[in-house]
């Protein structure tokens, strides 16, 4: 790589000289007060303590919760500076008496602090800043609305004034050192404020209500996440990554000057704004062509428009028409583009044997890029193509519900709660924050015991285990050895209020009455007992082939998406990439014969940047889904109703791609969607019908209808799918790149085009044949 042979410049030297002079800066943000900031600060510096770290506690003299006394009482406290504001106690850093000290650490609570009127610096943030310039490290926390710019928009969403103090510069995360989110649900914090009899009061003010507790969680989740979007990028281009990452979605809307370019603008702003990406638009003009008076026109409105929905405009120059595919694809490579939006193609069918198809110009030189195409529906229902929001027809209270219905009704009332704590890989702390969790509800009189416990060896995982009952394991013979798995029929049996499980995308060991450890979980659920469990994010489901992008590794064992979306609370444990390394490299997650070759494979730096986004972003949509679960604002756009999503699939290996994709469409939509192949020839192989068996099961498992058809001959499989599109009213079909080669497509036609022509009134949704990354 040409970036690590490159000379130094002599200010870049100077620059790496001074940063090794200067303390490191770790910031603990969390969504609101309350969310356990400095729980998670004395307890980091407990951790560096017993490696040896020389740490202080700075602010020791403010009032703390009892519950943290103890917590605090292990470490070395330097009194603070104390003063009088308007009858109330305040406390300043006393950072002559800390530099003097010049621990390796000092733990801040609170950087958004405005000091006393006298003092030699304004704000808590300028003190540390100092304190970093000694060569002193500090480990710090702060809310999402105490950064600059997040006040206001966190104002916006709240529609509260938000009382604080000071605001601290917006971009101290990205300078910070390690950024770590504290990612706390709802449900926790109103449930610790209620048992807090002096926090009681704040449980009454508008900013804790739960929509706006929602509101704020994932304002902070999307934050970080963009800034991990940031490094993410910086990474791959020093190492000449190219084409997108597959952690995030980037919109690219190819538009022209006329009357349908803000109607693909607005499509594209709803696809960005549904899959939580970023939207571009682009628009290729002709070398030295003057625009008419209407184009200039439709430029300004386009212009304006884009800039009012959040998204970035750019016009591009051009020598001749033919180029525009690839200068498209160019555009949308360098910009780092996962899906294209375009409107329909105005050529014949003989314009397009002879000039070439646009979308197979574009699918053939792209990677990893999608490409949407806009329904015309001018044709059909006149220039207006985005239909008005329809509200579901109310529930009548007066109707009696069925037998059904109100057994389903009682199953809800009766089913225990199901907490999942999500990471973004192996040794972030999921199962370490668990069994905390669980120890703090055996303290509060609650039956907790663990079904299922993967410690891995790790000695601060297994210490946290304390007086919780572990439940032995079912001994099931297998073959010539006897192996060990979670014994679901003695947990029901001892019936406590909580279990604690790990790893739930495990894969139950041959033998077991279920396939799948969630399944367990489920069956533990439905027995009234709650769960409080872990994944990983590359277990979901969904995000298969993103992570396969990311990693190059196809993982094997998965949770369906329903069950993370069924959950009562998700909650997502953080840790940067650089931090989760170093735990690797200590022991702390796999044994030492394994560090080395984990981390040049699975934990390489790029996939756990990449990671962290995915969760992040997961996350951030899941806590926005179940905002609109309450009929609330959200941060997303509308969308329209009444959408029906329809996958046309074969028995090609990359069909299980398709169904996951129309999957994540149809739940971001509240979509139906169907899944449909249609058998041309008979009989069917053995491999045939074990991957017809699969792509079944994959579509059940993700809550979709599989429909399988027959065709007389190839020829009429087209028709056959038209037919039923239309007999479902689908308003979006999911089709595969087609492997015909050119002159395949001129002999025999284009199925993409064929398609295109059929179906105007239908948006087309062209998945490419994605590659992992090589690294």
């Amino acid at each position: 790589m040409v970036e690590q042979f490159r000379k130094k410049s002599p200010e870049e030297i100077l620059q790496s000289i001074s940063k090794m002079h200067r303390g490191r800066l770790k910031i603990i943000l969390g969504a609101v007060s309350g969310s356990g900031k400095t729980y998670h600060l004395l307890m980091e510096g407990q951790s560096l303590k017993k490696k040896g770290i020389d740490v202080v506690l700075a602010n020791a003299d403010e009032a703390w919760h009892p519950k943290l006394e103890q917590k605090r009482e292990c470490l070395e406290q330097i009194p603070s500076m104390a003063w009088n504001c308007h009858g109330q106690s305040r406390h300043d850093l006393d950072v002559a008496a800390l530099i003097a000290r010049d621990p390796e650490v000092v733990l801040v609570d609170g950087l958004a602090h405005r000091n006393r009127p006298d003092a030699p610096r304004a704000t808590r943030f300028e003190d540390v800043q100092l304190l970093l310039q000694h060569n002193i490290s500090v480990i710090t926390t702060v809310n999402i609305y105490e950064l600059s710019g997040m006040k206001e928009l966190a104002e916006r969403l709240t529609k509260l004034e938000v009382q604080i103090e000071q605001c601290v510069p917006e971009d101290t995360l990205a300078e910070a050192d390690e950024v770590k989110l504290l990612d706390v649900t709802p449900e926790a914090i109103l449930k610790r404020l209620q048992e807090d009899e002096g926090n009681l009061s704040r449980t009454k003010h508008p900013l804790f209500r739960r929509d706006n507790l929602h509101m704020l969680r994932e304002l902070a989740l999307r934050f970080v996440a963009n800034g991990v979007n940031d490094d993410l990028e910086d990474y791959r281009e020093r190492h000449g990554m190219v084409g997108a990452s597959g952690a995030t979605e980037r919109i690219l809307v190819s538009a022209q000057y006329h009357w349908n370019g803000s109607i693909l603008v607005r499509r594209g702003q709803q696809v960005a704004k549904r899959l939580g990406g970023e939207l571009l638009v682009v628009c290729f003009r002709l070398t030295g062509k003057k625009l008419t008076k209407e184009e200039s026109t439709f430029r300004r409105a386009i212009m304006k428009l884009v800039d009012k929905v959040g998204g970035v405009f750019e016009e591009q120059t051009i020598h001749r028409t033919q180029a525009v595919a690839s200068d498209l694809v160019a555009y949308a490579m360098d910009n780092n583009v996962t899906r294209i939006v375009m409107g329909q193609s105005k050529r014949t069918r003989w314009e397009e044997i002879w000039y070439g198809s646009i979308v197979h110009k574009i699918l053939r030189q792209t990677k990893n890029i999608d490409i949407l195409i806009v329904a015309d529906r001018s044709e059909r229902d006149g220039e207006r193509v985005l239909p008005t929001k329809r509200r579901a027809a109310p529930i009548n209270p007066y109707r009696r519900l069925s037998e059904a219905e109100m057994e389903e009704e009682i199953g809800k009332i009766k089913r225990g709660s199901l907490k999942v704590y999500v990471g973004a890989a192996p040794g972030v702390g999921k199962t370490y924050t668990m069994l905390r969790e669980g120890n703090e509800l055996a303290q509060n009189g609650i039956d907790v015991v663990i079904g299922l416990l993967e410690t891995h060896g790790r000695k601060e995982t297994t210490e946290q285990v304390g007086e919780l009952f572990i439940v032995p394991r079912k001994q099931i013979p297998y073959k010539i050895v006897t192996l060990e798995e979670m014994d679901t029929d003695e947990i029901i049996r001892r019936n406590p209020d909580v279990v604690l499980v790990d790893e739930l995308a495990h894969t139950n060991v041959p033998g077991s009455p279920f396939e799948k450890r969630y399944q367990d979980v489920e069956r533990i659920l439905s027995a009234g007992i709650s769960v409080i469990s872990t994944m990983n994010i590359q277990h979901l489901e969904s995000l298969n082939d993103s992570v396969e992008q990311i990693t190059g590794i196809r993982v094997r064992e998965t949770v369906p998406d329903h069950i993370l979306h069924q959950a009562d609370e998700v909650e997502l444990i953080d840790i940067s990439p650089k931090a989760l390394r170093q735990r690797m490299r200590e022991g702390n997650i796999y044994a030492m014969e394994k560090v080395e070759q984990s981390l040049a494979n699975f934990f390489k730096t790029g996939n756990l940047i990449a990671l962290r986004e995915l969760a992040l972003r997961e996350v951030a949509d899941d806590v926005d889904e179940r905002l609109e679960a309450w009929e609330r604002r959200t941060l997303r756009g509308p969308w329209r109703q009444q959408e029906v999503i329809f996958v046309c699939v074969n028995l090609r290996a990359d069909s299980e791609r398709l169904i996951r994709r129309g999957f994540r469409i149809a739940y971001r939509l509240k979509a139906s969607w169907h899944v449909a192949y249609v058998q041309d020839h008979q009989p069917l192989t053995d491999e045939e019908r074990v991957q017809l068996e699969k792509l079944k099961r994959l579509t059940e498992r993700l809550g979709g209808s599989f429909e399988q058809y027959e065709a007389v001959s190839k020829r009429k499989v087209f028709s056959k799918l038209v037919h039923y599109m239309n007999e479902k009213q689908a308003t979006q079909v999911v089709i595969g790149q087609s492997a015909r080669t050119r002159w395949k497509e001129i002999r025999d036609g284009s199925v993409i085009q064929r398609l295109l022509r059929e179906v105007r009134h239908m948006d087309v949704l062209v998945v490419a044949d994605h590659v992992p990354d090589m690294k």
